[in-house]
């Protein structure tokens, strides 16, 4: 400004001077002008443009961030309820960059009248790990049920695809998760359930953690885990309680009509609560799942289970190194899933493989059934070893397994779908899990033939595996089914069967208790193992006739080496008399009762012997 007015003062000078005398003095004063005339044009220039470069700058806008919020503007969600979320459109038309369509595609082709289209989107969608984690989340809002579970049960989905669980409601009332657990278990009804359902609601049910501290019934019932707490009359944990009250859940949802009730009473997010709690206790973890998964076998409360978030903790579930987690939630995501598994899969009844979807084609199923005080996992383990050994066995397989059949068969035949099976056993009365309930042989093999056929058993060829008491059940229900024109394909679909130990003849143990009775009380299922039991004599003949006439491939393993019961019993509980079925070959194994099933290793004969069996049993049907 200051030069400005400096030129502006030059040219009224001159305009009032009198003339030079001369004409040198007259331009250079021109030249004055004309150089202060520049500075000045050339500032100015140089300010302005300065301007306009901060000013630019300043308005400078991330592009890549405006596309961004772009495309999450576009996301359609419909306002619909999830029961019919999949019959509309969940998206229109968007305005999108190239590079991003294939994830709108993904997402409309997965919503496809076509199945093998929906079918391949999902398979497309799982193998996506090269995405934004918006990109996820479009997917993840916008999906059906059918696309989410489909990822849910993909082994290379990101868990990314899933949305957290939505929030907890508060607590009614500031009142515990116990009393929350009474109040739901209290509005189911006792009508039309067993003796054993309204024994252990009304154990649950108990007025005060004192009481049920006081109960000899309920202590036995439970196996003994509230004994110390009445040797010290002291109070039983809220833990101990919820453990009662789920029991008793569980019961309730194996009845469709009461899993209708424990949706509507907030059973799922009650429940969700619950497995948050307990993240670090197997036994709440594993009766929560059972609750969930039995009341995934009704479909029309599939919408309420996937507005829960349960979806999204199962797909974190099936990632898990621990075998009994992960095979609940694939138990949970197959009743989930009618997209590609027509059969249903109830309580007790486990796929190890394959648990996720699987383009493999299945061409036989191997059943395992376990024994006495047995269970669907820890029975077919690999044979216990040193404990820092079995402490690596989540981080590396192949050196322990929690499951043989899951890893190591699955391995050398893929195209076998593998079931293990689980029911309640006890050795004594004093431990059975319900003093009303006294399952014979007769009725524990009806109940698993029922859930078996609900599975599928039985509409592709089959081989049998079992140990101790559960080869007896297998007898029995082969012979149960041959009676029944309905499952004429689950006896002509019975190509083999390996039975570990089983007690064909009658079992020491059986001997053992009954001389003992005052100190263990035998439970029903011991009782009819003795070697003079009617009806396992019975069961001898007519099978062994039965199987000659369908000529049933049989293995048989049977153990030289007596097992420690406790602390101060040792017995040989099976002789290799009694595991002579009749037909086929009789291998002895130096091994006692328990590891029988149990291989050291991948290499030894136990497994090896299994495999071949399968091989060659199934050869036919594995070429196909």
């Amino acid at each position: 400004m200051s030069l400005a007015a400096y030129c502006v003062i030059c040219c009224r000078r001159m305009g009032t001077s009198p003339p030079s005398p001369t004409s040198d003095t007259y331009w250079r004063q021109i030249r004055n002008i004309i150089k202060l005339t520049g500075s000045l044009i050339l500032g100015g220039s140089l300010f302005l443009t300065y301007e306009v470069l901060a000013l630019k700058k300043a308005l400078t806008v991330d592009t890549q961030v405006v596309e961004q919020e772009k495309m999450k503007s576009y996301i359609y969600v419909n306002a619909a309820s999830s029961d019919s979320r999949e019959n509309h459109d969940n998206f229109s038309t968007v305005d999108v960059e190239d590079h991003e369509c294939a994830v709108w595609l993904l997402l409309r082709k997965s919503m496809s009248d076509d199945k093998a289209a929906r079918l391949q989107a999902v398979q497309e969608l799982s193998r996506a790990h090269h995405w934004h984690d918006y990109q996820y989340r479009i997917i993840a809002q916008a999906c059906d049920l059918r696309t989410l579970v489909g990822l849910a049960r993909s082994r290379e989905s990101d868990l990314r695809f899933f949305l957290p669980p939505p929030p907890l409601p508060p607590l009614k009332d500031d009142s515990s998760i116990e009393e929350e657990l009474r109040y739901l278990l209290a509005s189911l009804p006792l009508t039309e359930v067993d003796d054993c359902v309204q024994y252990f609601t009304s154990l649950a049910l108990s007025e005060s953690s004192q009481s049920l501290a006081a109960q000899k019934g309920g202590l036995w019932c439970f196996g003994g885990n509230g004994l110390p707490y009445a040797e010290s009359f002291g109070k039983v944990p809220s833990a101990t309680v919820e453990t009662f009250c789920l029991e008793a859940i569980v019961k309730h949802s194996e009845i469709p009509t009461h899993c209708d009730r424990i949706v509507a009473g907030g059973g799922l997010q009650l429940l969700q609560r619950l497995y948050r709690l307990y993240r670090d206790s197997p036994k709440m973890q594993r009766n929560i799942l059972r609750v969930i998964g039995n009341i995934a076998l009704n479909e029309h409360l599939h919408p309420a289970i996937v507005r829960s978030g349960w979806v999204s903790l199962m797909a974190e579930a099936m990632k898990s190194q621990q075998i009994m987690e992960a095979s609940h939630a694939a138990r949970t995501l197959a009743n989930l899933d009618r997209e590609t598994v027509q059969e249903k899969y109830q309580d007790g009844v486990y796929v190890l493989h394959p648990q996720c979807r699987t383009s493999q084609p299945i061409k036989a199923d191997v059943l395992f059934i376990h024994g006495l005080m047995g269970a669907a996992f820890k029975t077919w383990r690999q044979q216990d070893c040193d404990q820092a050994v079995t402490d690596k066995a989540a981080e590396d397989e192949s050196s322990y397994t929690t499951c043989w059949p899951k890893t190591w068969l699955a391995q050398d035949c893929p195209t076998l779908r593998i079931i293990s099976v689980e029911y309640d056993t006890s050795l004594s009365d004093w431990r059975a899990r319900c003093p009303m309930e006294r399952k014979s042989i007769a009725f524990r093999s009806h109940e698993l033939l029922r859930k078996l056929r609900v599975a599928g058993v039985g509409d592709r060829p089959v081989i049998w595996v079992s140990h101790s008491m559960g080869g007896l059940l297998v007898k029995k229900m082969l012979l149960e089914a041959s009676k029944e024109p309905e499952l004429s394909r689950l006896i002509s679909n019975t190509r083999g069967l390996v039975f570990y130990s089983v007690p064909h003849h009658g079992s020491h143990l059986a001997e053992y208790s009954v001389t003992y009775r005052y100190l263990l009380f035998p439970s029903l299922e011991v009782k009819e193992l003795s070697k003079d039991s009617p009806a396992l004599k019975a069961l001898q003949d007519d099978f062994l006739e039965f199987a000659k006439d369908k000529n049933f491939q049989v293995l048989n393993f049977v153990e030289t080496l007596p097992t420690h019961i406790g602390s101060m019993l040792k017995l040989h509980v099976v002789p290799v008399e009694s595991a002579d079925l009749g037909i086929g070959d009789l291998i002895p194994v130096d091994v006692n009762h328990l590891n029988i099933c149990k291989p050291k290793t991948k290499d030894a004969f136990l497994y090896q012997r299994t495999l071949q069996f399968i091989h060659e049993t199934l050869a036919k049907d594995l070429e196909n």
